[in-house]
């Protein structure tokens, strides 16, 4: 699953660790797509004002965009180590003690985003086999703006998932910066260099 060695001894990446890869960044690209949406549709609707023109639950649209572009990005948010972490207890640990309570750490946090996952798909399931419409001008079937929402909660599920068996088979965290030997001093050199956390 993880990295083989080429002929001349260079580590490549397999296949899954490829698709698993390309699978985060293209869900980061939608999300980027969905932030993109969401501007051109607040500026058409607000240059559109002064010409009486006027989008139809373009207020829906903008809402179901920004869902789907919050829970799009966050695996590729987690995996390149942006997401917003608290590690005052993990700084402080080192070899297996760390290992460990990252291995614990993750578990936890793959245990409630499955448990909200399970929900997530539930509803968009039953949304498209109740045949649920949004009650706007557009009556749109509810299932295709929530599958945003519950395809980046699967993609975050992989993605937490992909990272506690990485951690479990003794490599670094991927979303882990710097040196593991980096003083505080270092860190915040970094950090003010804009070298995120």
């Amino acid at each position: 699953m993880g990295i083989a060695l080429a002929e001349d001894g260079v580590a490549t990446q397999g296949p899954v660790r490829r698709a698993l890869d390309l699978l985060y960044l293209g869900a980061g690209y939608a999300a980027g797509v969905f932030l993109v949406a969401i501007f051109a549709i607040m500026m058409v609707m607000s240059v559109g004002r002064q010409f009486a023109l006027n989008i139809p639950a373009g207020d829906d649209f903008a809402s179901w965009c920004m869902a789907a572009m919050a829970f799009l990005g966050l695996a590729h948010t987690f995996k390149r180590g942006e997401m917003i972490r608290v590690g005052l207890l993990l700084e402080r640990l080192h070899g297996r003690t760390k290992q460990i309570a990252e291995v614990v750490a993750l578990g936890i946090a793959a245990a409630f985003i499955l448990y909200f996952t399970r929900h997530a798909v539930q509803m968009t399931y039953d949304s498209w086999r109740f045949n649920d419409v949004a009650q706007g001008v557009v009556a749109l079937p509810l299932w295709i703006p929530q599958l945003g929402f519950a395809g980046g909660l699967v993609i975050l599920s992989i993605a937490l998932i992909d990272e506690m068996v990485n951690v479990i088979g003794g490599n670094r965290p991927s979303y882990e910066k710097g040196s593991p030997d980096e003083t505080p001093e270092e860190f915040v050199e970094r950090i003010s260099q804009g070298g995120g956390g």
